[in-house]
Formats: structure tokens, sequence, C-alpha cells
């Protein structure tokens, strides 16, 4: 979607219009579901994190700089959601496991990992074997084009930060695509 078309639907968005709403979500709900997909595990938690997202733009939409990319500001918003998920998540898991240890009853949990369109299961899963930091700087450069400097700035943590975490996250890919087949490898450059 065209820049000025965005700025005229952000426009009517701000006034309230929720048709403006529908149709900028239909224009970016694609691009945001892929990045959550590879940031959050379970099918279920991608759509309370993607309900969450859509739920902070529309409340926080005054708060929104029109003198700065869209894009931008929403995966800002996509990376602030998606820790305050991992923040619940970690809470539930403690809850879950001092209720296990006290009933000591076995759980047994699923680990789902799903194809996203046009992504290799191979890449797909070497991603999920990074820690969510490194996975997070990686999907950021990789997959929507920000430089080290502006995933710095949308993680709000200093750039060194930023670039040791994507060096350790390649290094660790390549360690995990290494015994892949010539053929293989080629599809992986493609991305």
């Amino acid at each position: 979607m065209k820049n000025e078309c965005m700025y005229q639907l952000l426009v009517k968005m701000k006034e309230g219009d929720q048709q403006a709403f529908r149709t900028m979500y239909d224009a970016t709900h694609q691009d945001v579901y892929r990045t959550v997909s590879f940031l959050v595990d379970h099918q279920q938690d991608r759509e309370d994190v993607m309900n969450e997202i859509y739920m902070q733009m529309w409340t926080s939409l005054a708060n929104y700089d029109t003198n700065r990319p869209f894009h931008f500001w929403l995966h800002g918003l996509v990376i602030r959601q998606v820790q305050r998920f991992r923040v619940k998540s970690w809470r539930r898991f403690r809850i879950f496991e001092r209720i296990r240890a006290f009933s000591r009853e076995d759980c047994y949990w699923d680990q789902h990992t799903a194809l996203m369109d046009g992504t290799n299961q191979m890449i797909s899963q070497s991603l999920r074997k990074l820690t969510d930091k490194q996975r997070t700087v990686i999907i950021f450069r990789f997959f929507h084009d920000y430089t080290l400097e502006e995933i710095a700035t949308l993680l709000d943590i200093p750039l060194g930060t930023v670039k040791s975490r994507y060096h350790a996250g390649l290094q660790a890919l390549r360690k995990n695509l290494r015994n892949l087949p010539l053929e293989r490898m080629e599809k992986i450059h493609d991305y």
C-alpha cells in the first residue's frame, strides 16, 4: 500500500472510521502475522498476540506521529505485545510447574512447528532454535529489511547489543543449516 493511501487511512482511523481500520488490517495483517509466527510458537498464542496488537493499534492511534513511518510504529507494537506475551507465558509456566511439582503428575507439552507460506521448513526450524532475542533481530533484519540501527531503535537497546545478537544468530543459523544439500542451500539464499 502506498504511503499516501496509508496516510489517508490513518487520518480516517483517527476520526474513528471502522472501515478504514478494516482496510488497514487487511493491508497489514499478513506481514504482522508472519512476524508473530516466528516469534511465538503456538497457534492459539499467535492469535491472542495478533488480537492484542490490533487492539493496541486502535487504542494508541492518537499517539502515532504521522512524521514517522507507519510500519516502523506497527512493528514496535508487535515487539511490545510479544514481550508482554512472553512475560505472561513465563508466569503461567512457573505456576504450572509449581502445580505439577506439587501434584507429581507429568504433563506432556506439544511442540507444534507451523509452516509459513514461502518459508522453508528447515529454515523455520533453525530459526526456532535461536534464542528469542536473536530470533527477533534476525526476523526484523531479513524479513522486514530494517537496518541494525533501526532495530536498535525499535527494540530500545544499544546498537552494540543488536550487532552481537545479529552475529550470534547468524552463526547459529549457519551451524544449523551447514549440512543441507547444495540445491537446498540455493533456496536459502533466495530468502
